[in-house]
């Protein structure tokens, strides 16, 4: 079996790192570390750490403008991404209720769609 199944379920076996896939998957949005931080009330040190281990296993990728890097999923056009994406965004809603509506409240505050 290929070790890239095996990262990948290590790597949402957080539930940290799984509601940051949880958030990218059912907000339309790149999201930064700040913002990352303020919605689920982590520490700088422990999202950049999640955010880590979710590029190492190929989940997540960034994207650097000016002085923010933005992170989203890794769509991927494979059938056992796409089930594991499935899988998340049927957690139900209620399960992150108010972590999504505070990531929109600060997605509405970026100034042209930038990070403020």
């Amino acid at each position: 079996m290929d070790e890239q199944y095996t990262n990948t379920f290590k790597a949402l076996s957080d539930t940290t790192r799984l509601k940051i896939v949880w958030l990218l998957s059912n907000i339309d949005s790149k999201v930064c570390v700040s913002e990352i931080m303020e919605v689920l009330c982590e520490q700088q040190y422990n999202v950049s750490r999640h955010l880590n281990i979710l590029k190492k296993a190929n989940i997540i990728s960034e994207k650097k403008e000016g002085r923010w890097v933005y992170y989203y999923l890794n769509i991927k056009d494979d059938s056992f991404y796409a089930f594991i994406i499935d899988a998340i965004k049927s957690i139900p809603e209620k399960e992150m209720e108010a972590e999504k509506e505070k990531c929109k409240a600060l997605l509405n505050l970026r100034n042209e769609n930038k990070t403020i």
